[in-house]
């Protein structure tokens, strides 16, 4: 793309309340913070490693969700996609709040000593079996959906263009999927009635906004 297009395309896009937004999801993400900090887990004596590394795991998902969100939402030239980006970045910073608050109350650190995943073995929805002795955290990231280094530049650099919005859909559905094999583990495997209750929202959610992702591709023409 040259430097004539980009600014062409610069000054077409509509100027967005940036700072605006980002206050807004400092908010959202406080104020999650708040609710899951005073949630009442007195059903069980404590969580067990899988609602403990469901809330670690996902905090490190959910933000490159909103990261990929932000993205799209700051350059996008399409109204829906741009309202599901906004989605997308609000509720997954606000989720994100309540599982950092729930490590807090259990008096645990955000991160702990195992890989990505390894709460989920055992069980069928462990990402075919990613989680080996010698697998790197990119190769962990990618088997749960996450975007790579380079799609992530890539995005950056489309943002704004139909190819841009349609790379943003195949990274999200991408993404949100495998969202929902970590919840489907979690189901399996925790214990906590509020922490399932939250990841049954979670896939609720998520399983709604691929649907409106792959009606947005359909419509653009994704190849």
């Amino acid at each position: 793309m040259s430097g004539e297009d980009v600014a062409e395309r610069e000054g077409a896009r509509p100027r967005r309340s940036w700072p605006l937004i980002v206050f807004v999801l400092v908010l959202v993400a406080g104020g999650a913070f708040a609710a899951g900090r005073f949630s009442a887990f007195d059903t069980v004596a404590a969580p067990n490693r899988a609602d403990i590394g469901f809330a670690r795991d996902m905090q490190v998902h959910h933000a490159q969700a909103v990261e990929m969100a932000m993205i799209e939402y700051r350059a996008t030239q399409d109204d829906e996609l741009r309202v599901v980006a906004y989605d997308i970045a609000t509720g997954q910073q606000a989720q994100s709040g309540e599982m950092y608050a729930w490590l807090v109350e259990w008096g645990l650190p955000q991160r702990g000593s195992e890989p990505l995943m390894a709460w989920m073995q055992g069980t069928e929805h462990d990402h075919g079996g990613a989680v080996t002795s010698d697998a790197t955290e990119d190769e962990l990231r990618e088997a749960m959906g996450m975007a790579t280094d380079e799609e992530l530049a890539q995005l950056q650099e489309l943002a704004g263009t139909t190819a841009g919005d349609c790379l943003f859909t195949d990274l999200m559905i991408e993404h949100h999927t495998g969202a929902l094999e970590m919840v489907a583990a979690e189901r399996d495997l925790g214990s906590i009635p509020r922490v399932l209750q939250t990841a049954e929202a979670m896939a609720d959610t998520q399983q709604r906004e691929i649907e409106v992702l792959q009606s947005a591709q359909a419509r653009l023409g994704c190849g």
